[in-house]
C-alpha cells in the first residue's frame, strides 16, 4: 500500500509539472506590483481650507456694529412708522398687481369706466360665436390655464359659463346680419358665421376693451396670437383685418367706429383688395345691400311702425281743450 501511495504522488507531481508552465517575467512583475499596491491604503486628499483674511472678518464685524449703533439711535416710533409704511406700500402694490394681472373679470357688468378709459388688454378663450361679428370670451388672466403649468380650466358647459363671459363686439367691421326679431337674414350670413367660428372658437385671443355699445356689448379690438406662441400679443394679427381680407365683412364707418393703431385707411384698403379679388361676399360683385344699409332700412321701418301705433301727436291746443272738457265734466 505504501508503494502504491508513493507511486500515485510521484505521478501526480509529474503531471502537475507537465501541465503548469512557468510564468513569464512580465506577468510576474505585474502580479507583484498589483499585490504591492493593493496592500497600500489610498487616502482621499483633503480640501485645503479657504484662505479667509482676518482683515475681512474685522471689516464685517465693524459694519455690523455700526449698523446696530445706527438702529439704536433711531427712536422706536420712527421704526414703527417705517415698518407700517413698508407694509402699506407692499399691500398696495400687491393689490394693484392682483387687480391688474390676477383678478378675473366675470362678465361685462364688471368692466368699470376706468378700464375703458385705459383701453386695457385682456386675454381669454372664445367659448361661443353667436353672430358673425361678435362672440363670448372667458377671461383667463395670469398663468395656470395652459400647459405645462395648467391647474385652472375653462368651463365647457352652459351652466358653468352662465354669467361668466364677456360679450365682445369686434371693432371696425360690419358683417352680414342674421335673422333676428322677425327680420330675414342677409346673403352670406351663414358663410361669414362659419368663417368666424373656424377662426376663433376655442382659441386664446387678446381683446383691447374700448367702450360699451347700445346693446351692452363690449366693443374691442381683437388680436389673434400665433398658434405656437399663444402668449405673444405683439406678434399677433388683427381679427378685423383678417375678416376683411377674407371678404366676409365690410368696414364699419358709423359713429363711434374704432380702428386701433391700423387706422381707417388700412381697413378700407384691405376691403378694396378683397373686393377686387372677388373673395367672400364679393364673389358676385358688390352686394345689393350692405350690412349698414340693411340696418338703416329696418330702423326706418321700426320708426314708422312706432309712429303708426302711437297715433297723431297732440298739440298744446288739443291738450288744453281736453283739460277744459274734463273740468266741465267734473263741475
Amino acid at each position: 500500500d505504501r508503494d502504491e501511495l508513493g507511486q500515485s504522488i510521484t505521478c501526480s507531481s509529474h503531471v502537475t509539472r507537465r501541465r503548469t508552465r512557468p510564468a513569464s517575467p512580465c506577468v510576474l512583475q505585474v502580479y507583484i506590483e498589483s499585490r504591492h499596491y493593493s496592500s497600500i491604503s489610498i487616502k482621499s486628499p483633503t480640501m485645503p481650507a479657504l484662505p479667509w483674511d482676518k482683515e475681512i472678518s474685522k471689516e464685517l464685524d465693524t459694519i455690523r456694529s455700526q449698523t446696530r449703533a445706527q438702529l439704536d439711535c433711531i427712536s422706536r416710533p420712527v421704526l414703527l412708522l417705517c415698518a407700517f409704511s413698508v407694509g402699506s406700500l407692499t399691500t398696495i402694490c400687491g393689490a394693484f398687481a392682483y387687480n391688474r394681472y390676477l383678478r378675473r373679470i366675470p362678465n361685462s357688468d364688471w368692466i368699470t369706466p376706468d378700464i375703458f378709459a385705459k383701453k386695457r388688454w385682456v386675454r381669454g378663450t372664445v367659448t361661443s360665436v353667436g353672430d358673425s361679428d361678435n362672440f363670448r370670451l372667458y377671461h383667463t388672466p395670469a398663468f395656470g390655464w395652459s400647459w405645462p403649468f395648467k391647474f385652472r380650466t375653462v368651463p365647457s358647459t352652459a351652466k358653468g359659463l352662465k354669467d361668466k363671459t364677456l360679450h365682445i363686439r369686434i371693432a371696425g367691421v360690419d358683417a352680414p346680419e342674421g335673422a333676428h326679431f322677425g327680420r330675414p337674414s342677409q346673403p352670406f350670413f351663414e358663410e361669414s358665421l362659419a368663417w368666424l367660428r373656424h377662426a376663433v372658437l376655442g382659441r386664446t385671443v387678446y381683446c383691447q376693451l374700448l367702450r360699451r355699445d347700445q346693446y351692452s356689448r363690449v366693443v374691442a379690438l381683437v388680436v389673434l396670437p400665433p398658434r405656437f406662441l399663444a402668449g405673444s400679443r405683439l406678434l399677433g394679427k388683427s381679427l378685423s383685418l383678417e375678416m376683411l381680407k377674407a371678404g366676409w365683412v365690410t368696414t364699419y364707418e358709423q359713429a363711434g367706429a374704432e380702428y386701433g393703431k391700423w387706422g381707417k385707411e388700412e381697413f378700407l384698403r384691405v376691403e378694396a383688395e378683397a373686393r377686387a379679388a372677388r373673395r367672400g361676399m364679393w364673389v358676385n360683385g358688390i352686394p345689393a345691400e350692405s350690412p349698414a344699409e340693411y340696418k338703416r332700412r329696418f330702423a326706418a321701418k321700426d320708426r314708422e311702425t312706432v309712429k303708426t301705433d302711437s297715433g297723431p301727436s297732440e298739440t298744446p291746443a288739443t291738450s288744453a281743450a281736453k283739460s277744459k272738457r274734463w273740468l266741465f265734466k267734473w263741475l
